[in-house]
């Protein structure tokens, strides 16, 4: 394991000390480094606090802030946050209008965002949930709620966002989410392992010559292992997969999400979205907004996926909106 590291039980606290003392747009509740919420909130509007293990950033934390998410709680690196670290970031992001809680579909999380839902119930705060669960390689058609929720969260934060600090109500913002969740769909490629500080060395093998098709972001089985393809035959293999599940027609637009997995270079990535581009433009539909570069990350891990939101009117202006965050700036063309 090479990293530049000092304890690795250190290795979360000592990354959110770092993010607070560079990014002041942001804060954390109380003395707890996990529990991280804008520090310039917007009053008024309805409160959106998301969750998850760390070792994927800019997922989770890094999209807090205006016209996205108001509060995240993290925990150590690919281990859920405790329901308490979850209801403090939700007790102080709320302002009268309601939670919506978007996160992951892990066990875990579910099980400890449930637990926050209940105790910020007992204080009166109304709480809406909405499960990403984008990841097509994690389930067949039809049991999509087994489905992990991986880079296509990103679509849903943007959307309810947006939805947000336009100040709609709590029942429209989560209604929002729900609907550019159905509408997402990502499939991922796995390269090389990760190494968790912690443990100290690779979380799983692939031979030098390998990749896996469908692997998850924590180094979950995908659907596929064999040799390493050219760049434009992966993404054909991922695209099929994602065309079989969404009916996209000729004159729709998408927007794409061209996501590295931590040890994949930029100019790599636009390989991959070149084709993307291409396969898209086959079936005559327009890729209206397009994002390439690291936004859920799975620690060093070469690999790389991609996410496809199917836009109708609404989910395309929202998309489109402004929104200014630590690791994600747009400005509305």
């Amino acid at each position: 394991m090479k990293k530049f590291l000092n304890d690795p039980t250190d290795f979360v606290d000592e990354m959110l000390e770092g993010i607070y003392k560079a990014h002041p747009a942001v804060t954390h509740v109380g003395d707890d480094l996990r529990c991280l919420v804008n520090a310039n909130p917007k009053p008024g509007k309805v409160g959106i606090v998301t969750g998850g293990g760390s070792g994927h950033l800019p997922t989770f934390l890094g999209f807090v802030g205006d016209g996205m998410l108001d509060g995240a709680a993290v925990g150590g690196v690919f281990q859920s946050p405790s329901a308490e670290q979850i209801y403090q970031v939700t007790n102080r992001v709320n302002d009268g209008a309601g939670v919506l809680y978007i996160y992951g579909n892990y066990t875990g999380d579910i099980i400890n965002f449930d637990m926050a839902a209940e105790l910020a119930g007992l204080d009166g705060i109304e709480i809406k949930q909405v499960v990403g669960n984008d990841d097509v390689a994690s389930s067949i058609v039809g049991e999509e709620h087994k489905r992990r929720g991986v880079a296509g969260i990103f679509f849903l934060y943007k959307a309810a966002g947006a939805a947000a600090a336009e100040g709609r109500p709590l029942e429209e913002v989560a209604r929002i989410a729900d609907k550019a969740r159905l509408r997402t769909r990502t499939m991922g490629v796995a390269l090389s392992s990760c190494v968790v500080p912690e443990i100290g060395h690779a979380t799983f093998s692939i031979g030098e010559d390998e990749m896996e098709i469908g692997m998850g972001i924590h180094g979950e089985p995908g659907v596929s292992r064999k040799k390493l393809a050219q760049a434009d035959a992966i993404i054909d293999e991922m695209m099929d997969r994602i065309f079989a599940e969404q009916d996209y027609k000729q004159g729709d637009s998408v927007a794409v999400l061209m996501n590295g997995l931590g040890g994949t270079p930029l100019e790599e990535l636009y390989i991959l979205f070149r084709r993307v581009s291409q396969l898209l433009e086959g079936r005559g539909v327009t890729a209206k907004h397009v994002w390439v570069g690291e936004f859920a990350t799975s620690m060093e891990m070469a690999g790389a996926s991609v996410s496809i939101l199917l836009l109708d009117e609404e989910l395309d202006r929202l998309i489109g909106a402004a929104a200014n965050t630590p690791f994600f700036q747009h400005v509305t063309r």
